[in-house]
């Protein structure tokens, strides 16, 4: 008989040191499902991936990293690294599609260089993170800025951030586009893409990874699978991005449809860049994972308006019931007290100017009470009239159990959105102003949100400010379910150029059994 020792000491270990992995993949329950006797530590690696920015001759981009303070120094006494370097980008042939799936005309030798990997020019470190508490900025003008890819280590990794966002001055891609740069995964849901003419939407699948990532991409339209789509086995090299235009991968230009994005070999960071004819142009982020009951937080007062594009991606097909979160209460908008969703199949709904000059948040829960379908959903919010209109997108998120950060906010120009979705249960919210990137000092206020309904707030600012800072939002003990968005409004000429980022739980930290738990199994 041979006895093996296996100390939960180790598995501690491996759990803590992995972000971006499966260390904190599982959804954060509150510690509500805790284990007893564990305990919950700080993550001590992340992982972080922002796309390139822009191709336009008239477009600059500003980075913001920044990580807040809490994390304790390792028993090293090291306080750890963070930054970012360029990564490498597989040619744009028409399709964008650097693998297979490709679709589209013969365009002979100039295509010969398709699927070639770009090394990038330079490969110094971007925005790289010395202390916790204080953003870190960058900017570039040049309309051949890379991916980039990289990672964060010790007291900087529990919730390292990374802000880019990108002022377009002119052209069909115009206003301002911002994005918080996105962990690897396996899989994404994006509601609300398109492949009509007027749209170029592009998803940029990134691969922090020293091996190959293998993707596969679906398109979903109202009667399901699009006709002719075309986006398997797109292989993303090392270190490298990958571009691909949706409207390449099928025969049936889509106004509305919803694309899910899954890795069947490593794992990849992934966003989409929409660009309107007439409505400018902006990301839009992965929504949170299916769920029954969504939030979309942060619709601005002034929307012009809302188009809801949502699926139930299971087997089954979900009702919802609609109703907007005000500053007064749960509302129902007219004419939609239900959302009838088919299986696979995306519906969207135009909300028109829903808020009625004042802010809100969406909500959407089962019309019966135990439902289990899950769905996924998106808003396009629209500012402005006539030539002067720009949009945004806001995708259902995940509620801040611990903490969550925007990093990127200015003098003026920000928005902060907190919704209570449930009645009953009020959100007690502390909000904290880091430093400025140039100087500052933190400054800390708290909010109460009222059950079942929403809070639009200019944030607090730092003293002194100097440069940009970053907002974090931590619920205080016993607060009710809450969730968070930021807008960024920065006005060029007559546009009401805006973006909004929500602001989902940081994962900054896991929960990991305590030393002092041994396992000792008996084998033969």
């Amino acid at each position: 008989m041979k006895r093996t020792m296996m100390s939960l000491i180790g598995v501690a270990v491996a759990l803590a040191a992995v972000t971006g992995v499966a260390a904190v993949a599982a959804p954060d329950t509150g510690d509500r499902d805790a284990p007893r006797g564990s305990s919950r530590l700080p993550v001590q690696r992340s992982a972080l991936l922002c796309p390139a920015p822009t191709s336009s001759e008239v477009g600059e981009t500003a980075y913001t990293a920044f990580a807040p303070k809490g994390a304790a120094a390792g028993a090293d006494g090291k306080k750890g690294t963070a930054e970012l370097r360029p990564a490498g980008t597989v040619r744009d042939a028409g399709s964008g599609a650097g693998g297979k799936g490709k679709k589209g005309k013969d365009k002979g030798a100039a295509d010969s260089a398709a699927g070639q990997t770009v090394a990038p020019r330079d490969t110094k470190p971007v925005v790289p993170l010395q202390e916790a508490g204080k953003p870190v900025t960058a900017t570039t003008d040049s309309p051949n800025a890379p991916a980039l890819v990289g990672a964060a280590d010790g007291t900087l990794a529990p919730g390292w951030t990374v802000q880019q966002t990108t002022s377009v001055a002119a052209g069909a891609g115009r206003g301002l586009l911002g994005l918080s740069c996105t962990t690897p995964d396996t899989t994404f849901w994006f509601p609300g893409v398109s492949t009509a003419t007027d749209r170029q939407d592009y998803v940029h699948l990134t691969n922090p990874d020293a091996t190959p990532a293998v993707v596969d991409l679906e398109l979903r339209g109202k009667d399901g699978s699009l006709a002719g789509s075309a986006g398997e086995d797109i292989s993303v090299p090392p270190h490298a991005t990958v571009p691909v235009l949706l409207s390449t991968l099928t025969s049936s230009p889509t106004t509305n449809a919803s694309l899910h994005v899954v890795a069947r070999e490593g794992r990849v960071g992934a966003a989409v860049q929409a660009s309107d004819s007439k409505l400018g142009s902006d990301w839009l982020p992965p929504a949170a994972d299916p769920s029954p009951s969504v939030v979309l937080p942060g619709i601005p007062k002034d929307a012009t308006s809302v188009r809801l594009v949502a699926l139930a991606p299971g087997e089954s097909d979900a009702d919802l019931k609609v109703q907007l979160a005000t500053p007064t209460g749960l509302i129902t908008p007219a004419g939609l007290e239900t959302l009838h969703l088919k299986s696979g199949m995306t519906t969207a709904v135009d909300l028109k100017d829903l808020t009625k000059g004042e802010a809100g948040s969406l909500v959407l829960t089962p019309s019966d009470k135990d439902s289990k379908a899950p769905v996924t959903a998106a808003l396009r919010v629209t500012r402005g009239k006539g030539a002067k209109q720009e949009m945004a997108f806001i995708p259902a998120t995940r509620p801040v159990e611990k903490r969550a950060t925007a990093a990127d906010n200015r003098d003026r120009g920000s928005t902060l959105s907190l919704v209570a979705p449930e009645k009953g249960k009020d959100a007690k919210v502390k909000v904290t102003a880091s430093a400025g990137s140039g100087g500052g000092t933190p400054v800390t206020k708290t909010y109460t949100v009222k059950g079942g309904t929403s809070l639009d707030a200019e944030p607090p600012r730092p003293s002194g400010l100097k440069g940009t800072y970053a907002l974090t939002v931590e619920p205080e003990p016993g607060s009710g379910p809450v969730y968070a968005a930021r807008m960024l409004a920065r006005p060029q000429g007559g546009l009401p150029a805006f973006t909004v980022q929500p602001l989902p739980d940081d994962r900054g930290s896991v929960l990991v059994p305590t030393a002092g738990q041994d396992l000792s199994v008996l084998t033969n």
